[in-house]
Formats: structure tokens, C-alpha cells, sequence
């Protein structure tokens, strides 16, 4: 995806101060900050002068869409005949389906068959979609965007029957994993993207933001993001964090608009940005910000550090409640979950690869509704020889 539409370097500047200050603000927790107002504050004094310097070129960087393909360039030809099972936290939340999809894609490329199965979102729903997922013995399963230690029984039947399992979102850490025992697990960097994500906020507000940062606690690796987020934000001495909210994807839908309604109720004006781990959390606040008057455009100026859905794309570009977000390459990530597999069936070790962190904001979009970089797909069929 390449950006046709230029927007001015000032705008863009501009915006990336704007957002990477909110986060500031937010991660500073009970500190009072100085807050802009309901415009934020794009000019005059910086809020934090030395981070708003780092946070402005690291935006800078994330935000261009022309970075060469720099995955893998060699491995194993396509293994035949094999069967992927992949299980899903739940199809509702767009980063797990968009995998989803991905897989599929590269699964038909490779000559292989793909199931997918609803864990729904639910830990006893999880736990007996890897039972029957094992119990299919495929050749592979995909653990797809939930803690493989709340399936550990599951997990240790999957090992004792040698069926490789390559997670997405499945632990902190991209690569492979000893406890739990993956062959690979397939992310960018947690570290990555928390910290660009709260550098969007200082930036986009010129160091003077107050910050709500949503999150699901209950998934160990949403949590650890959300952490690392207001941990960079409170670099920014300029940025407030005014609320940490801890609600559950599966309950986003119901409680995400009414925490809305309470958090502009308390706040008003004072909150200026948002920073959430899945950007599904905009989705379901744009009812509320709309009720309550609330422009599009922002403030709050929103941003997601994951998982860069359609839907999220279509807000940015639209400015519907969204300014940014920092997206996964989904359908690249999925194509990466066959190849990590194809590796584990000839014996190789697992690539290594680790997609880049990126930045979408309506100034580089370029009205697509994905972030899907370019090369890979040429790449994965070159060494597979398909």
C-alpha cells in the first residue's frame, strides 16, 4: 500500500505530536498534567520538550508505507497434503478473523486444508475448541489470539502427539516459545507498538494531553501492552493519564458505550485522547461520542495500537472517532503462519521474522482499508515454489 495522497509535513507532524501527548497523559497517572483543551495543543511551548524530540521521529519513521520487504528469502518447498486447525479466541474480534483469513489465503496457495474453530471468546469456550481441535490431530493448529496456559492441558496433549503449535498474539514475545511449548509465535513487537502508539499521542498533542487508555486485562498479552503504553506515556511530563479502563473484548460492545458516556461526563473537555489495544473499543464508542455531541474529527483524538480492522481504517479515513491507528499486516501475518508451519514439517527452525511496527492515519492511508505491505506474498510463493 503506497501513499499517494501527500499531506503537508506540518499536518502530519502536527497530528503525530497530537496523539503521541494524549498517551503521555494517560501513563502519568495520578499527576495532574497540563491539559490544552478540547483542541489540544499543536503549537507553542511542548509539554515535555526531549520526548516530544524522540516521539516526533519515531512517528515520523512509523508512518511511511514504501519499506521494502525485509522477511524471509529462503526456506523449505511446500510440504503436501497437510491440515491446519485454527482456533480462534472469538471471530468477533477483527485481528483474530483477519488472521483468520490470511491463513486461508495462504493455505489454498500452499495446497493445504484450514479449519477454523470459534473458541466464542469464553475461557470454557477457548478450552473446548483446542479439546476439539487436538482431538482432529492436524497437522498443525494455530493458537489464535489467546494464553496458551489457559489450555495448558489441551496444549500438553497437543505435545505429547507432536502436533506443532505456532500462536498469533499468543504471548508477549514474537519467535518461538518454551513455556508454553510453540514452535513460533507470530506478533510484532508488544514493546514496539505500545511505545509508538503513546509517541503517536505526545507528538500529535504537542505534550499536552489527557489520556483514557482502554484494555482487556484478562488476556495477559492485551494487559502487558496497555502497561507498556502508560509506561511510555508518563515520559511526557506534560501528559495525564485520567483513567485506565479494563473492559473485556467479548463485553465491548455493552459496556464500551456506557464507560463513554461516564468518562465524558467526569473528564468534559480535559480528555483530549485515547489510546486502546484493539481499535474494536472505537467501533463501539462512536455511539456515545456521537450522542454527546462529539465531532468525528476528534478531540478526543483516538488512537488504536491494534489491530488495524477495515472498520478501523474506515473511521480514519472518514475521521468518524478515530485518528489513528497502529495495525497489524494481518493477511501477512496469516501467510507467515502457514510458512512458520511449513518450517516446522521439514525440520527447519522458525524464521525469525518480525513485521515492522506502522502508523495509519488519514494522511497516508491512501483510502485503503488494510495495512498489507508490499512483497510477501511474492516472497512466500517464491520459496514454497508454488
Amino acid at each position: 500500500m503506497h501513499c499517494n495522497r501527500k499531506a503537508t509535513p506540518g499536518a502530519l507532524q502536527a497530528r503525530s505530536v497530537a496523539a503521541l501527548l494524549a498517551a503521555a497523559t494517560v501513563l502519568a497517572g495520578c499527576e495532574r498534567g497540563s491539559s490544552s483543551g478540547p483542541e489540544g495543543s499543536t503549537t507553542g511551548t511542548s509539554g515535555c520538550p526531549a520526548a516530544q524530540a524522540r516521539a516526533q521521529a519515531a512517528v515520523r519513521q512509523a508512518e511511511k508505507t514504501d519499506a521494502p520487504w525485509n522477511g524471509p528469502a529462503s526456506g523449505p518447498p511446500a510440504a503436501s497434503g497437510r491440515t491446519i486447525v485454527y482456533v480462534a479466541q472469538t471471530m468477533t474480534n477483527p485481528g483474530v478473523a483477519g488472521v483468520a483469513e490470511g491463513v486461508r489465503a495462504a493455505a489454498q496457495v500452499i495446497g493445504w486444508n484450514v479449519r477454523v474453530i470459534d473458541g466464542g471468546g469464553t475461557p470454557a469456550g477457548i478450552q473446548a475448541a483446542m479439546s476439539e481441535a487436538v482431538t482432529l490431530k492436524p497437522s498443525g493448529i494455530v493458537i489464535g489470539g489467546f494464553d496458551p496456559n489457559s489450555t495448558s492441558q489441551q496444549v500438553s496433549r497437543a505435545n505429547a502427539a507432536r502436533i506443532p503449535l505456532v500462536g498469533w498474539h499468543a504471548v508477549a514475545s514474537p519467535g518461538p516459545s518454551r513455556r508454553p511449548r510453540l514452535f513460533t509465535n507470530v506478533t510484532t513487537n508488544v514493546e514496539e507498538v505500545a511505545r509508538v502508539s503513546a509517541q503517536w499521542v505526545i507528538s500529535h498533542s504537542n505534550g499536552h494531553a489527557g489520556v483514557v487508555v482502554f484494555t482487556d486485562a484478562s488476556i495477559p498479552f492485551a494487559k502487558n501492552k496497555s502497561e507498556l503504553i502508560r509506561k511510555e506515556l508518563v515520559t511526557c511530563s506534560g501528559v495525564k493519564l485520567l483513567a485506565y479502563e479494563n473492559i473485556p473484548i467479548p463485553d465491548a460492545s455493552s459496556r464500551t458505550p456506557r464507560e463513554i458516556s461516564s468518562l465524558l461526563s467526569r473528564f468534559q473537555n480535559e480528555w483530549t485522547h485515547s489510546v486502546a489495544i484493539n481499535d474494536l473499543y472505537f467501533a463501539d464508542a462512536a455511539p456515545a461520542f456521537r450522542g454527546a455531541g462529539k465531532k468525528g474529527s476528534g478531540p478526543p483524538f483516538n488512537i488504536g495500537a491494534g489491530d488495524g480492522d477495515p472498520s478501523a481504517f474506515q473511521r480514519i479515513n472518514s475521521e468518524q472517532y478515530q485518528a489513528a491507528t497502529v495495525p497489524e499486516p494481518l493477511s501477512l501475518q496469516g501467510w507467515q503462519i502457514v510458512d512458520e508451519f511449513n518450517r516446522a514439517f521439514s525440520g527447519h527452525p522458525a524464521s525469525g521474522y518480525v513485521a515492522p511496527v506502522h502508523i495509519t492515519t488519514a494522511d497516508n492511508s491512501d483510502g485503503a482499508t488494510t495495512w498489507d505491505p508490499a512483497g510477501y506474498r511474492d516472497a512466500y510463493r517464491k520459496i514454497w515454489g508454488t
